[in-house]
């Protein structure tokens, strides 16, 4: 596997795509402590996978941690949306307050759209790009994120 080759972009006129190579080939670690980190890592994989047993309810423990996730990645942004503010409904929040609120409430509906598109779409650009049209809406942000997003590069 040490000259495994992941696969080749090619040319497709206007856009360029990536054409993985097949990975079902035989491979092996000769780094123990790559190993060892793989070891622990499917060790903890397991003891999550036990945990979800006594989850109730999965959809609500994920829509929980998208609520976390989306009001503490807001305040980075500058808002001061808390969790019991994002529970609210819109005329229960406070005119000075509904702008952080509405920020949130596009994060939220941006990951829950992510997540739900990964049922039939790749982690790509294209579900990226998707993503942040959704948590952008109503915000009056004008950001060129396609020309932002072709100039990262990944990998």
């Amino acid at each position: 596997m040490k000259n495994f080759k992941a696969g080749n972009q090619i040319n497709q006129g206007t856009y360029k795509s990536f054409q993985p190579n097949n990975i079902n080939q035989e491979w092996s670690i000769d780094n123990m402590e790559l190993l060892s980190l793989l070891s622990q890592a499917d060790r903890q994989l397991g003891r999550l996978d036990m945990y979800s047993e006594y989850i109730p309810n999965i959809d609500l423990f994920i829509s929980m941690h998208v609520l976390k996730e989306a009001t503490q990645s807001s305040k980075i942004e500058g808002t001061k949306t808390n969790i019991e503010d994002a529970l609210l409904d819109k005329e229960d929040i406070n005119d000075e307050k509904r702008d952080d609120w509405e920020e949130v409430q596009n994060y939220i509906e941006a990951l829950n759209s992510a997540i739900t598109s990964l049922e039939k779409l790749p982690f790509s650009s294209r579900l990226i790009k998707a993503t942040h049209k959704i948590y952008c809406k109503e915000l009056g942000v004008s950001i060129s994120f396609q020309a932002n997003l072709e100039a990262v590069k990944i990998g």
